[in-house]
C-alpha cells in the first residue's frame, strides 16, 4: 500500500520512502512488532495522510515542488528498504524494502508516471539511506521497460551515516546501542539485504555493509543524488552513545561532536549536491518549516531549485555551475546551532525549547563569555561564525 496525490497537469514525480530505523535480528524485529507495528505492518494505517514539506501541494509551504504527483510510500519492511526475502519457515517476517519499491514503479506507470519527465526518489533517515540504495536499481528498471526519457534523481536527507568508533563502545544489543557497521552487517544476512551491483563489486563477498554508507555508494551512483544532512545528525549521535540529556556535555563528548562535524563535512566535499546546515536535528524534508533554514543565506528549496536548472542546463551545455543559485551548501562554523536558523531545540530531558544561547550554554560552552572578549554583542558572535568568518 502507499499514498498517492495525483497532480495531472504535472509531469514530475515525487515518490517518498518513510524512514524508522530498522531491526536485525528475531528479538528485536518481535519488540519493534509489539511496540510500533505501524513500522511492521500495513493493518492499522490510516485512509489518507497530509503531506508536508516537501510532500505539500501549498506553494508556501513547497515552493518548488507543491505541483508535483506525490507518492508516500510507507516503510513496513524494517530493512532500510534494501531485503528481498518473503516470509518462510525459517523466518518469521518478510524483508522485501527493495521488492516493494519495484512494485510501486510497475504500478504507477499505469497512472500516469509513464508520461513523466522527472522521477525523484525522496526518502528521510532510513529513507534516505533507502534512497542511495535504490536510485539506480529503479532508473534501470524503467530503462528496461522501455522507459528511457523518464529522468531519475535521488533526494536523501537524513540517511548519510558514518561507520566511524562509537563515542562510548557498547556491545550491540538493539537497534540503539549497537554500532552501525554491526547492525548493517547482521541486518543484511537477516533480512537478505541486497545493494547495487556497482557498489558490491567495489568490496569482497561479505563486505556489502559499506555500501549503505553514502560516502562508499554514493562515488558508484550514476543517477544524480542530491545529499541533504545535519553535520550533527542525532540519529547518528545516538548510536555512537552520545546523548545529550540532562546535564552538561563533558569535554570529551564535545570534542567528539566537534570532530563528526568535521568528518561529516569531509564526507561531502566532492559531493556536488549537497545542503549541510550545522545544526543538531534529524530529518527535514517533510517538516513543515523546511524552508526556514538556510545554509550561507540560501534556503533548501531554493538549492533544490539550482540543482534541477544545473540539471537542465548541463543536458544543453557544459556543466558551469549557475551564477547565483549554488547546490553545494555546506557551514563551515565548527559546533552544532552555530547556524542561527537552525530548528529551535528541545532539551531532550525537560522538553523546553532553547534558543541558541542558551543551547551552547547548556553544552558547556560560554557565548556570553567569548563575546565579551570579542567587545560584541552574543548574537553578533554567532552571526559571524555562522557565515563561517
Amino acid at each position: 500500500r502507499y499514498y498517492l496525490k495525483e497532480s495531472k497537469g504535472s509531469r514530475r514525480w515525487l515518490l517518498f520512502l518513510e524512514g524508522g530505523w530498522y531491526c536485525f535480528n528475531r528479538e528485536n524485529c518481535d519488540t519493534r512488532y509489539d511496540t510500533m507495528r505501524r513500522l511492521m505492518s500495513s493493518r492499522e494505517w490510516p485512509a489518507t495522510r497530509v503531506g508536508t514539506g516537501i510532500l505539500s501541494s501549498q506553494p508556501e509551504e513547497n515552493p518548488h515542488w507543491w505541483n508535483a504527483n506525490m507518492v508516500f510510500i510507507p516503510y513496513c519492511s524494517s530493512d532500510v528498504w534494501s531485503g528481498a526475502s518473503s516470509k518462510s519457515e525459517k523466518n518469521e517476517y518478510a524483508f522485501m524494502g527493495a521488492l516493494i519499491i519495484q512494485e510501486v514503479i510497475k504500478e504507477l506507470l499505469g497512472k500516469g508516471l509513464s508520461t513523466a519527465k522527472v522521477l525523484l526518489l525522496a526518502g528521510s533517515s532510513a529513507g534516505g539511506t533507502g534512497v542511495l540504495l535504490n536510485v539506480d536499481r529503479v532508473a534501470e528498471q524503467l530503462e528496461e521497460m522501455g522507459y528511457q526519457g523518464i529522468q531519475v534523481r535521488g533526494l536523501a536527507d537524513s540517511g548519510w551515516f558514518l561507520d566511524n568508533k562509537q563515542y562510548r563502545r557498547t556491545d550491540c544489543i538493539d537497534t540503539i546501542t549497537c554500532a552501525p557497521t554491526e547492525a548493517i552487517r547482521r541486518g543484511i544476512r537477516y533480512w537478505n539485504g541486497i545493494v547495487p551491483e556497482r557498489c558490491k563489486l567495489q568490496f569482497k563477498e561479505g563486505e556489502e555493509w559499506n555500501c549503505f554508507f553514502g560516502y562508499k555508494i554514493y562515488p558508484t551512483l550514476r543517477c544524480p543524488v542530491f545529499v541533504v544532512q545535519w553535520l550533527f545528525d542525532e540519529a547518528q549521535l545516538t548510536v555512537d552513545n552520545v546523548h545529550l540529556t540532562g546535564q552538561p556535555v563533558q569535554e570529551g563528548q564535545w570534542l567528539y561532536i566537534q570532530n563528526l562535524g568535521r568528518e561529516l563535512r569531509n564526507t561531502l566535499k566532492d559531493v556536488t549536491a549537497s545542503f549541510a546546515p550545522a545544526c543538531l536535528s534529524h530529518e527535514i524534508i517533510t517538516r513543515n518549516h523546511w524552508t526556514d533554514i538556510q545554509v550561507k543565506g540560501t534556503s533548501l528549496p531554493r538549492a533544490l531549485h539550482c540543482w534541477d536548472r544545473s540539471l537542465h542546463e548541463s543536458n544543453k551545455n557544459g556543466r558551469a555551475p549557475l551564477k547565483g543559485c549554488p547546490i553545494h551548501l555546506i557551514d563551515s562554523c565548527p559546533w552544532p546551532h552555530c547556524n542561527p536558523s537552525c530548528p529551535t531545540i528541545r532539551d531532550q530531558f525537560t522538553g523546553q525549547e532553547m534558543n541558541v544561547i542558551q543551547f551552547l550554554m547548556h553544552m558547556g560552552f560560554d557565548v556570553q563569555k567569548m563575546a565579551q572578549q570579542q567587545g560584541l554583542e552574543p548574537s553578533k558572535l554567532l552571526g559571524m561564525l555562522s557565515s563561517g568568518n
